[in-house]
Order: C-alpha cells, then structure tokens, then sequence
C-alpha cells in the first residue's frame, strides 16, 4: 500500500466562502432589510370584551343568587318543636322559671288556648297513678 500524507497532497477548496466586508456591514444592512413599521397587535381580551364583562357578570350572579336566598329565607322566630326541645334539654330551667316568666296576657292566652274538656280531665286523673303529685303542681 502506498503510503498517505495529507501534507503533501493538494487541498480541496470548499464551495462556501463568505463575501469581504460581510461583517463589518452586517447589522446595518439586516436594519435596513427589517420592516419599519411593527404590525399592529391586537389582544383576545380587547376584541371580545363585552362577552367576557357579560360572562362575568352572569357568573357573579350565579354564585350570589343561592347565598342571598340562603340568607334571606332563613326565619327569624322559633318554632314550638325547637323551642320546646331547647327548654327540655336546659338542666337548669324548671317550670317555675318559666311560670316567673309569663306576663298576665300570656296567662290569659294559654288560658284561651287550652280548652279542657271533663271527660279529658277524668280520662288524664284515672290513667295516672300519681293523682297526688299532679294535684300538688
């Protein structure tokens, strides 16, 4: 085989060479090429900005409507099943508290209220063996 050096065999040239003075005017001429005036932009939010207020809007109203009916319907007296189950539970509220309590037009309502019949009266003494302690209260 024949022996091979590279420094004595011709150079291939490449096919690429760069112009003269190529750098030197590089960005000058890469300015020049650019266009002057930048196109102008224009924003998703800008376009379609009724919809979006719209939208905004709609969602406002919709997460505020269930707590304003939540806060509107709620009753402001008590009703007797829950007043009754808070008393009961009370340990230290007796029926004498309550009866200090009542005024005389609270009195006369019950009064009116409660209307007893004999038979009721006969029928409630007879079924309870504890005639004495319900004459006593």
């Amino acid at each position: 085989m024949k022996e091979f050096k590279l420094e004595n065999e011709p150079k291939i040239e490449t096919g690429f060479r760069t112009p003269e003075h190529y750098f030197e005017n590089f960005s000058v001429n890469l300015l020049e090429k650019l266009p002057q005036n930048e196109p102008k932009t224009i924003s998703l939010f800008a376009r379609n900005k009724k919809a979006l207020i719209a939208i905004a809007a709609v969602l406002v109203i919709a997460l505020t409507v269930p707590v304003v009916y939540k806060y509107a319907t709620k009753s402001k007296e008590l009703d007797e099943a829950t007043l009754e189950t808070y008393l009961s539970y009370q340990s230290n509220l007796n029926q004498y508290d309550l009866i200090h309590e009542l005024d005389t037009n609270d009195i006369k309502s019950l009064d009116q209220n409660i209307a007893l019949g004999d038979d009721t009266l006969e029928d409630l003494l007879a079924s309870n063996p504890n005639i004495e302690h319900l004459i006593l209260e």
